[in-house]
């Protein structure tokens, strides 16, 4: 559907996937295009890495895309770190830790983070991430309020748990409610 002059869309972004549409020169990689034959002008708000998953708005709306990215709408994602991660390390992750970006010190502001039971019920195409004999992981909810590079990843990694699995489930109001490479055409995010 269409709003106004604009086109909206929710994506479940596959694993495997970068949130491009073109790479510069001949690299073989995976781009949302593949999936999906989006409008001229189609943007990802926000992106998800190659490595992580879930749900990924897209618009042809600079202006909205902008306001997502900068107003502070809550962005969560069901994370799988490698061990049993203790409340120290929660903790930690609650109140901001230190990450690099761009070559510099950063501390993360406060977030939501808790322990989840082990989601046997999220969709997952084949792929190894580990198995038993190489130790036991956690699921956590974590819920940012900001979005920078690889930020999780760091997050998890700065508290001796290096993330194994990342699923964004929620923008918002929106919520991911579709199977993996799904594309969906909507007249707005619920915000």
């Amino acid at each position: 559907m269409r709003s106004k002059s604009h086109y909206h869309f929710i994506m479940h972004k596959p694993y495997g996937y970068l949130s491009q549409f073109k790479l510069p020169g001949n690299r073989k990689k995976k781009l949302l295009g593949d999936l999906y034959e989006f409008p001229k002008r189609t943007m990802a708000v926000g992106r998800l890495d190659e490595d992580s998953e879930g749900l990924l708005l897209l618009t042809t709306d600079g202006k909205l895309s902008h306001h997502i990215c900068s107003s502070g709408i809550e962005k969560e994602y069901y994370v799988e770190v490698d061990g049993e991660i203790d409340e120290e390390a929660l903790e930690q992750l609650r109140n901001g830790v230190e990450i690099g970006l761009q070559g510099e010190r950063y501390r993360t502001k406060p977030c939501m983070v808790k322990s989840l039971p082990p989601l046997l019920d999220i969709p997952m195409e084949y792929r190894k991430i580990r198995d038993q004999k190489h130790g036991s992981t956690s699921w956590l909810s974590i819920i940012l309020s900001e979005g920078k590079f690889r930020q999780v990843r760091k997050m998890t990694a700065a508290v001796g748990y290096p993330t194994l699995r990342l699923i964004r489930i929620r923008i918002g109001n929106t919520l991911l409610e579709i199977e993996p490479g799904i594309v969906i055409e909507t007249d707005h995010f619920d915000l």
